[in-house]
């Protein structure tokens, strides 16, 4: 029988920590939760390994724990904010952020992944989560606006219809793709605008609806 625990710890002290991952509440969160809840059941040998899972629909990914354990050690989220998670999938990002945040929304546009993600997130008790099945690039602006936007997958161009959803003085978190190459870049919100500072070089399929620039016109 596989010790999933063991390999938890194992992740973290091998993948999370190694990457310059200092601060307590994202080791906490990673060690406390369960990523083998979080992926496709037949990929929950390999929930552990150190890349991105796939999902299956659209190239979707659950993203390498070192990639999102970085960008979540550059957000530094606090326990009174309020985070918008775009493309969580099955869950597993959502459930590390809940364990920081005050309430993270979870926003997921495929309905299989969303109804699925929404199960294992109550099964794992994250009671201040709020699942939402709508097209990515749209966000939920119902409930915000957020604190931290965090994209769980990469983009070319982040549409202004997110960024307009974060408060002033909010981060986002984006691993922003130029060709075959990506960046992580945190975003602070500074007089309505976003200024982007490098985090670190990471890679990750493209969103859907963040794949394009916005045409130009006349």
């Amino acid at each position: 029988m596989t010790d999933f625990n063991a390999r938890r710890t194992m992740m973290v002290d091998t993948q999370i920590r190694p990457s310059d991952v200092t601060k307590f509440p994202v080791i906490d969160a990673m060690l406390d939760i369960a990523r083998e809840d979080f992926v496709p059941t037949d990929a929950r040998e390999a929930a552990y390994v150190g890349e991105n899972v796939p999902l299956g629909p659209r190239s979707r990914v659950v993203l390498d724990p070192r990639v999102l354990a970085k960008m979540l050690d550059g957000l530094d989220i606090q326990p009174t904010e309020l985070v918008l998670d775009i493309g969580s999938g099955l869950g597993y990002s959502t459930a590390v952020i809940a364990r920081m945040a005050q309430v993270a929304v979870a926003l997921e546009e495929d309905e299989s992944l969303c109804a699925d993600g929404q199960a294992a997130l109550s099964a794992c008790g994250a009671d201040n989560v709020v699942t939402q099945c709508a097209p990515l690039a749209e966000g939920a602006p119902e409930h915000g606006p957020y604190d931290v936007i965090v994209l769980q997958g990469a983009a070319v161009h982040v549409p202004d219809t997110i960024l307009a959803q974060l408060k002033e003085g909010g981060r986002i978190g984006a691993i922003m793709m130029e060709g075959n190459l990506g960046v992580a870049r945190i975003g602070y919100k500074i007089d309505s605008e976003i200024s982007w500072r490098f985090a670190f070089n990471a890679t990750a399929p493209v969103l859907p609806g963040f794949d394009k620039e916005p045409a130009f016109a006349l």
